[in-house]
């Protein structure tokens, strides 16, 4: 006969399809009753007409229904309490819950196995998120989990570049990221129209990177690459004030004035409590998609002087080929597109340097200071 601890089992493959974790770890599972061949699933969904409730009762019924000895599977849905919902919250963003009493600073937490990277440049015009976006996905092919936080407020591109659009899911004041390619994505680009510019000063932007952490259930990732927008403005020193356990790589090209300004962002990091983590040497060389010629047309050896005045590794020489730009614009990332190319097998190299470099590195409490 079928037993519950089957079905229990068997339930731990459904997933709930907003959250991306097992539905009884994050206590929807509230009964399960067996009565000869049916089994019943109890499950609490999160609001009366749950647009998602149809994709759960397939989920739960496509897990149970293979069991030898089941011969019906009956999902009964129930909203949650408002005790319950609050609980679900708690358990998603942990000490993430507003300020202490006494009128202690707010604190958010990620699991100690996280490593948060600041991704830096000293000017536009790099390929910065082209880099971020490439990393996060050659980091995720290889099976880490990655968010990428898009805090170019002003010029968001992650969207776009990694194949995300749409509007993130809001619960209970929390935020769900979207996801492409196995990498979940929060970005401005997801709440103003693409045609909109935003034209925020210095206040609205620190709140705005202050929800885009503590109020996005990230999950329990390994990597979250945070995508700076060029310089050592505002952004910049918000996010470092919200994160002094991070750590910062800088991208430049061979190019000595985009080496100059890169050092400068680099040691920006010095005097934010920053760790500084390695020099990423962009655009090295261009790749003539034809006969494979290569030619140093922005320079050579910038990348190498920036990590020597930093005391920093160059973590990677990222050739340009133009399929690096064809992916940016179809939102496949060329590590996905075309993996045996000398860029993308630069970018994967750069990858791998990353996860030797933040091995030592671990995640701790972040204090956000309200207002």
């Amino acid at each position: 006969m079928i037993t519950q601890d089957d079905v229990r089992q068997a339930l731990r493959q459904v997933m709930d399809p907003e959250i991306g974790r097992p539905i009884e770890d994050i206590g929807m599972l509230r009964d399960i009753e067996i009565d000869g061949g049916t089994v019943r699933v109890h499950v609490l969904i999160t609001i009366e007409g749950c647009p998602l409730k149809d994709r759960i009762t397939h989920d739960v019924t496509a897990a149970v229904g293979p069991l030898p000895g089941v011969e019906r599977v009956e999902v009964p849905l129930t909203p949650m309490s408002a005790e319950q919902r609050q609980a679900l919250v708690q358990e998603l963003r942990g000490a993430a819950l507003g300020p202490h009493a006494g009128g202690a600073p707010r604190t958010i937490s990620f699991p100690p196995t996280t490593s948060v990277i600041a991704i830096a440049s000293g000017k536009g015009g790099v390929g910065k998120s082209s880099v971020t976006v490439n990393l996060a996905a050659a980091l995720a092919a290889e099976g880490h989990s990655v968010g990428i936080l898009d805090a170019d407020v002003w010029g968001f591109s992650v969207p776009r570049m990694i194949g995300v659009s749409g509007q993130p899911v809001g619960f209970e004041n929390m935020i769900l990221p979207l996801e492409g390619h196995g990498v979940k994505v929060i970005s401005m680009g997801f709440f103003v129209p693409k045609d909109t510019p935003v034209i925020w000063r210095g206040p609205m932007l620190h709140k705005a990177i202050e929800q885009f952490l503590g109020d996005v259930y990230w999950g329990d990732l390994d990597f979250l690459l945070c995508d700076l927008p060029p310089g050592t403005g505002d952004v910049s020193i918000s996010l470092a004030s919200f994160l002094p356990g991070a750590s910062m790589l800088v991208v430049t090209t061979p190019q000595e004035a985009a080496r100059e300004v890169a050092e400068r962002a680099g040691k920006m990091a010095e005097r934010t409590n920053l760790g500084r983590l390695g020099v990423i040497e962009n655009m090295s060389f261009y790749v003539c998609p034809h006969c494979g010629e290569r030619e140093a047309i922005f320079g050579e050896g910038g990348g190498r002087i920036a990590a020597e005045a930093l005391g920093v590794p160059l973590m990677g020489q990222i050739p340009l080929e133009p399929v690096l730009r064809e992916g940016g614009d179809t939102g496949i990332p060329i590590v996905l597109s075309h993996p045996e190319s000398a860029t993308a097998v630069a970018l994967r190299g750069a990858a791998d340097a990353v996860v030797r470099a933040a091995k030592s590195k671990v995640g701790k409490p972040l204090t956000l200071m309200t207002t």
